[in-house]
C-alpha cells in the first residue's frame, strides 16, 4: 500500500486552471504573502503521521520521535505534539523551539556530537526526556551539569552500527570513519566509565543511525541485528539489561519522478520482522524502539512558490529561467545534487512544452534549482511551485547576499495562516553594530 512519503506532491494538490494547495491558489498566495513562499499542507503533514504510527501498531513499543532539524518551527512542533509524536532535538534551538512551543521537553530526545555546557544546562534544568551521549568528554560534562541540579539523567549511547547505506556521503552517519557515536570496540569502556565514575548517568539503550534519503529496506535489518546482538552481549558482561533501542530515521521521499522509495509500511514490515528475529535469536526481552524520521515526515508536505523574472537562452545551448530565490532558500542542489520537480502554478493551458534550467538569482553560478527540466513556455511573472520542499529547505536556508528569509505559511481546508514572518530589511541588520570609533 501506498504511503505518503511516495508522493511527488501534497495529497491536497489540484490542478485546475491554477495549482492549490490545502484548498489554497497558489497564485492567489502568492498575491497575498509574496515570494519566495515556503507553503506547507496540514493534511499531508498529518496523514504522514498517522502513516507511521499505523504501520508500526503491531509493535506496541515503538516510539515516533520527530527529527527537529528537517523543519522546526513553533507551528510545525504544535500539530507534531498533537499527532503524538515526541522529538529528536540537536541543539540549544530546537530545544528552545519545542519547549516554548508549549511542549514538555521530558518529550525529547537530545542528540548531536557536540552539545555544549550550556545547551546541556538548558536540557537537564529543563528535564529533558533523554540524551543520546556521542563521546567521552560529553559523558564528563553530562555528569557535572546533572550535578549541579542533583539530578539523575536518563541517556542513550550512539554507536556507529558500520552500515553503510547507499545515499549521498555527506548524509551517511552509520558508518565506522564518522564524526557521531562511539565505534562498537570504545562501548565497554564508556559502560565501565559511566557506571563506575559517574552514577547520575543512567544508561537505557543504544542509539545508532545510518543515514538519510534512504531506499533499501534491508539497512535497517541489519542495524537492529547490530544493536540487539550488542544489547545482549552488554547484559552479559556488565549485567546492564538495556531495553531501549533508537534507530534513527533517514526513510527517503520521492523527489522525482525516478525516485522509488518504499512506503512507510515496508520498512516498519522489515523493522519489526527484524526486531522477532534477533530478540528470538539472541534471547533478549522486546525493546522500546525509538525511531525518528524527520525528511520523510515533513518533506511531502511542503512546496516552495517563486515569481520567475529574467531568461536568458545560450545560443545553441541551455535556456535559463530565473526565479526570485535559489540557493538562500533552498541550498541542497547545489550542496548535493539534489533534484526537484516543478510546475508553473498559473493557468499555462495554451503554451508548448520547452526544456529549460531553472536558475536562482544569487551571485553563484551553482545556484541551479533544476537542470533540463520541461515546462509550458515560462514567461517573466509566472509563478513557479517547486513540490517536496517541507524537508531541510528553510531549515538551511541563509541570508546569503544578505537575501531576507522567506516566509511560510501553513494551509488547510482553504484556509492559510502565516507561521513564519518574512524577514525585513530592518531584521537583517538588526544584529549589526557600529562601533563609536568608526561613527
Amino acid at each position: 500500500m501506498t504511503t505518503t512519503n511516495q508522493f511527488l506532491k501534497p495529497i491536497t494538490f489540484v490542478k485546475n486552471k491554477n495549482i492549490s494547495v490545502g484548498g489554497c491558489d497558489t497564485v492567489e498566495l502568492v498575491e497575498k504573502y509574496g515570494t519566495p513562499l515556503y507553503v506547507i499542507d496540514e493534511a499531508t503533514l498529518r496523514q504522514v503521521c498517522r502513516d507511521y504510527k499505523n504501520a508500526f501498531k503491531n509493535y506496541p513499543h515503538a516510539k515516533m520521535m520527530y527529527a527537529s532539524k528537517a523543519l522546526c518551527t513553533s507551528a510545525i512542533s504544535k500539530i507534531i505534539d498533537d499527532e503524538g509524536f515526541g522529538f529528536d532535538a540537536v541543539s540549544i534551538g530546537e530545544l528552545f523551539t519545542i519547549l516554548n512551543s508549549g511542549i514538555s521537553l521530558e518529550k525529547v530526545l537530545f542528540n548531536g556530537n557536540n552539545k555544549t555546557e550550556r545547551e546541556l544546562d538548558f536540557a537537564i534544568k529543563n528535564n529533558i526526556g533523554r540524551i543520546s551521549v556521542d563521546n567521552f568528554a560529553e559523558v564528563d560534562l553530562i555528569s557535572k551539569v546533572a550535578g549541579r541540579y542533583d539530578k539523575n539523567v536518563d541517556v542513550l549511547l550512539r554507536v556507529t552500527p558500520g552500515i553503510e547505506c547507499h545515499t549521498h556521503e555527506y548524509i551517511q552517519t552509520g558508518q565506522l570513519d564518522s564524526k557521531f557515536g562511539f565505534d562498537l570496540s570504545q562501548v565497554d569502556d564508556v559502560i565501565t566509565k559511566i557506571t563506575t565514575e559517574h552514577q547520575n548517568i543512567i544508561i537505557r539503550g543504544l542509539h545508532a543511525h545510518i543515514g538519510s534519503q534512504i531506499f533499501e529496506p534491508q539497512c535497517f535489518h541489519d542495524e537492529i541485528d547490530v544493536l540487539i546482538q550488542e544489547i545482549s552481549r552488554i547484559d552479559e558482561k556488565f549485567g546492564i539489561l538495556l531495553d531501549e533501542i533508537n534507530i534513527g530515521g533517514g526513510l527517503g521521499v520521492k523527489y522525482t519522478e525516478q525516485d522509488a522509495p518504499p512506503s512507510i509500511n515496508v520498512i516498519a514490515n522489515v523493522i519489526i520482522e527484524s526486531l522477532e528475529k534477533h530478540i528470538k535469536k539472541y534471547n533478549t526481552e522486546p525493546p522500546t524502539l525509538y525511531l525518528e524520521p524527520g525528511r520523510s515526515i515533513i518533506s511531502t508536505s511542503g512546496v516552495t512558490l517563486y515569481t520567475i523574472g529574467s531568461m536568458k537562452q545560450v545560443p545553441n545551448m541551455t535556456k535559463y529561467v530565473t526565479v526570485d530565490g535559489g540557493m538562500a532558500d533552498n541550498p541542497r542542489p547545489s550542496m548535493y545534487q539534489a533534484e526537484y520537480l516543478a510546475e508553473i502554478a498559473n493557468d499555462t493551458s495554451d503554451r508548448t512544452l520547452e526544456k529549460v534550467t531553472i536558475a536562482g538569482k544569487f551571485c553563484e553560478s551553482g545556484d541551479i534549482l533544476i537542470k533540463d527540466i520541461l515546462l509550458p513556455s515560462p514567461q517573466t511573472g509566472d509563478i513557479l511551485c517547486v513540490f517536496n520542499t517541507g524537508a531541510y529547505n528553510y531549515s538551511m536556508s541563509s541570508n546569503y547576499n544578505r537575501a531576507e528569509k522567506s516566509a511560510m505559511v501553513l494551509v488547510n481546508n482553504s484556509q492559510s495562516d502565516m507561521i513564519v514572518k518574512r524577514e525585513s530589511l530592518d531584521d537583517l541588520i538588526s544584529h549589526d553594530i557600529i562601533p563609536d570609533r568608526l561613527k
